[in-house]
């Protein structure tokens, strides 16, 4: 138990988040208990220690993710995990993680809301909240698994993202998805590929914490390393000094959004089903893309060319594909876990109306109600 564990498991979703993010090569985690995460926190506060790592229990989500952050700035991988009540109260500080800069990941699993809502019930009423719920102009990284296979895989992949763009990194999981029992491989080490974040090469004296080339990521000195920097949730220079100047915020926050939205083909990740000679498009993500997909096949067993475009990247949103796609469709279905969220988006991208497929309390589509949303945008 002392090492990243290898070989097949049949375990639950919580479960294959929290050794994603050891084999991830994450090394705090601090959180406050919630459900439907609570079980990522009991698994890592039994596993860090024994990998040389570091579990807290806080009083609160916001010690949390300050924590979170300050362990970043230290040196650390660092991953915290809460559900919708849980981000409300982190939203401040996630807004400072991505001035600062700070590599995290923030899992997210989703339950039914507003408020207090439905504690033990998933749902996807989050995605928006995690766009546009810290203040300012912010561009987000944000990952939907639909399998505990992909827990464990996005889970490294959106430490590897975090690292990569010095950004937080949320994991959307549904609380269907976080509870649901499969079977999980997870690869020898060397099978996984882990990136960490890039340090500078500059000669102490010279260093500019916050001066980038053309990826318009800073290279990530360390608390300890030796470098000189200050880092603020102010508006600031390349030498992380506050500027209150127009040309100073101006800059500054161009450089943070451009440098996820200039990679951000390089980001998105879809998965395509039937897509080449689809009549009618059907676009899901997480536990619903899998009522979705039976769906799917159910129609074109029954004539109707229906094809799946399964959102695996939520941010940045896949706005040319969706477009490329439903330009040569008849319709277009969207079925969610809300009440209308990124139906507004696929409308956006899409430029016209959609059959949208809503979906509230515990229990996902059932690929027939999604069958009887393609027939009607077939006609």
């Amino acid at each position: 138990m002392g090492e990243v564990l290898t070989g097949s498991h049949f375990v639950h979703g919580d479960w294959a988040c929290a050794e994603g993010a050891i084999a991830a090569g994450c090394r705090f985690y601090a959180a406050y208990p919630i459900t439907p995460a609570t079980e990522i926190a009991e698994r890592l506060a039994q596993r860090l220690p024994r990998v040389g790592g570091k579990f807290v229990q806080f009083e609160d989500e916001l010690g949390a993710i300050a924590s979170v952050i300050g362990a970043s700035y230290a040196g650390q991988k660092a991953m915290t995990a809460t559900s919708g009540p849980g981000i409300s109260l982190m939203l401040e500080n996630i807004g400072l993680a991505v001035m600062t800069e700070a590599p995290c990941v923030i899992v997210n699993v989703m339950r039914g809301g507003p408020s207090t809502g439905q504690p033990t019930a998933g749902a996807q009423g989050d995605v928006m909240q995690c766009r546009w719920g810290t203040h300012g102009d912010t561009e987000i990284i944000a990952l939907a698994p639909q399998s505990v296979q992909e827990m464990f895989d996005l889970t490294i992949h959106a430490f590897n993202l975090s690292e990569r763009y010095r950004t937080p990194v949320f994991l959307m999981a549904d609380a269907n998805i976080g509870h649901l029992y499969e079977s999980l491989k997870i690869p020898e080490t060397d099978g996984i590929d882990i990136v960490d974040r890039r340090k500078p090469t500059i000669a102490k004296g010279e260093y500019k914490p916050f001066s980038t080339g053309e990826d318009l990521v800073p290279p990530m000195a360390c608390f300890g390393d030796g470098y000189h920097f200050y880092a603020t949730g102010l508006t600031h220079d390349e030498r992380g000094y506050p500027d209150m100047s127009v040309e100073a915020q101006d800059r500054l926050v161009r450089r943070l959004c451009d440098k996820i939205r200039r990679d951000a083909a390089r980001i998105e990740m879809v998965e395509e089903h039937f897509t080449d000679d689809c009549d009618v498009l059907v676009v899901a993500y997480g536990i619903t893309a899998r009522s979705a997909l039976s769906a799917v096949k159910l129609a074109r067993e029954q004539g109707v060319k229906a094809g799946l475009l399964r959102l695996i990247t939520l941010w940045p949103f896949p706005d040319a594909r969706i477009e490329e796609l439903t330009r040569r469709c008849v319709g277009v279905v969207v079925a969610e876990m809300n009440y209308g969220q990124l139906v507004r988006e696929v409308e956006r991208a899409a430029m016209r109306r959609v059959e949208f497929v809503p979906k509230l309390g515990e229990n996902p589509h059932l690929p027939e109600e999604i069958l009887a949303a393609i027939e009607r945008a077939g006609k």
